[in-house]
């Protein structure tokens, strides 16, 4: 992918030499949704930046001015929609970082891809992604309730989750600009 700037941020395909970056976010994931991506140690984040590198699937989102990686970006086409989504570095929390590399990616799809709709999933407790998926125009469509496992209890049992879906078509996008 050709990488896009923003006035802070620059979104590109991951580098081999990412891996610490990486792991400064992956080692323990914020939202439960990261779990199975949990990395134990720099070998297993070396390895995930190297395949990382190889392809499109998760852009890494770096800070213009030292090319830290502070989180990723990623969108997956399903027919004729494509599902997005975003983990950053706990460490940049609440500075706007998260909302600038999606808009970008949004205006990307939307732009230069001539996506049709773009939907986004988070969980009902992850606050931040929720008010993120509305600061992007996105609107809900519906809950999922008890939709998926990331884990169990003490007990062994799967502790279910309720889903939130959000989504945007192109022509709303375009209608807010």
């Amino acid at each position: 992918m050709d990488a896009i700037e923003t006035d802070r941020l620059v979104l590109r395909n991951f580098r081999a030499s990412d891996a610490a970056d990486l792991f400064a976010y992956l080692h323990a994931p914020r939202a439960s949704c990261f779990y199975s991506l949990t990395l134990d140690d720099m070998a297993a984040a070396e390895a995930e930046a190297l395949r990382r590198s190889q392809d499109d699937e998760y852009i890494a989102v770096c800070l213009k001015a030292s090319d830290r990686v502070i989180g990723d970006v990623f969108a997956t086409a399903e027919d004729d929609s494509t599902s997005i989504g975003w983990n950053f570095n706990a460490d940049v929390a609440g500075q706007g970082f998260a909302h600038e590399a999606a808009q970008a990616l949004v205006a990307h799809l939307f732009g230069a891809r001539q996506v049709r709709r773009l939907y986004a999933y988070a969980e009902d407790d992850n606050l931040a992604s929720r008010r993120l998926c509305e600061k992007l125009g996105m609107r809900q469509e519906g809950v999922f309730l008890e939709f998926v496992t990331f884990g169990n209890d003490q007990n062994g049992v799967p502790i279910y989750e309720n889903t939130v879906q959000y989504a945007l078509l192109r022509k709303e996008w375009l209608a807010r600009r």
